[in-house]
């Protein structure tokens, strides 16, 4: 005779195996790598679900680092920059060894002081396919790159110092900065090319 299968119910709250730390649906988690000499994957906790004999599950959708990605990490992918990709899972809530946040991106630059649990995300990744959405990204500076927030640029346009042949010292002490060429005021320009966030679109 098949055996019943235990009852679940959904839990509003985990609280983190020796710790204080309180995970709710919606946050984002560090989680155990099989190796030590992994970082610990990053995901967002999708659901909270204890069954009968008081096991914990969450349902987690996975954030992928650059490395992790179809095509690898590129140069204008930031430290701590993740994508929200398409892969879901089901792990054990004893995994999950702290919390984290993953910030717009945005709000990543705004930073006065990016913390070790402090991450941005800026695409959404498609795992199957190795798509991006968005699928381009704007360009700056006269390498027409992507920006990168661990990379200091200086005001308008957004450039580089390198780029312009200035020192990164020299750059820092500046109040305002503006290329010979530039007529943006004291507002930054909006930049209208574009760079494919895959490396696998127009064979980039």
């Amino acid at each position: 005779m098949a055996k019943t299968r235990p009852g679940k119910r959904d839990l509003d709250v985990y609280t983190i195996k020796g710790t204080n730390k309180v995970v709710r649906v919606g946050d984002c988690v560090l989680m155990r790598p099989s190796s030590t000499d992994t970082a610990p994957y990053v995901a967002r906790v999708e659901k909270i679900e204890a069954d009968n004999k008081s096991n914990i599950k969450v349902r987690v959708r996975w954030y992928y680092r650059p490395e992790e990605s179809m095509g690898g990490r590129r140069q204008f992918h930031g430290a701590k920059e993740l994508f929200l990709s398409d892969h879901y899972d089901v792990q054990s809530a004893h995994t999950i060894e702290g919390k984290c946040i993953v910030h717009s991106f945005k709000n990543y630059t705004k930073l006065e002081n990016v913390a070790p649990e402090d991450y941005y995300c800026r695409f959404e990744y498609k795992a199957s396919t190795g798509g991006f959405t968005p699928d381009r990204v704007a360009v700056y500076c006269k390498c027409e790159m992507p920006y990168n927030p661990d990379d200091l640029m200086v005001q308008c346009d957004g450039y580089h110092p390198a780029c312009v042949d200035m020192s990164i010292e020299d750059a820092k002490k500046l109040d305002h900065f503006m290329c010979a060429d530039c007529s943006c005021k004291d507002n930054i320009k909006k930049p209208e090319r574009t760079f494919p966030a895959s490396p696998l679109a127009n064979g980039k």
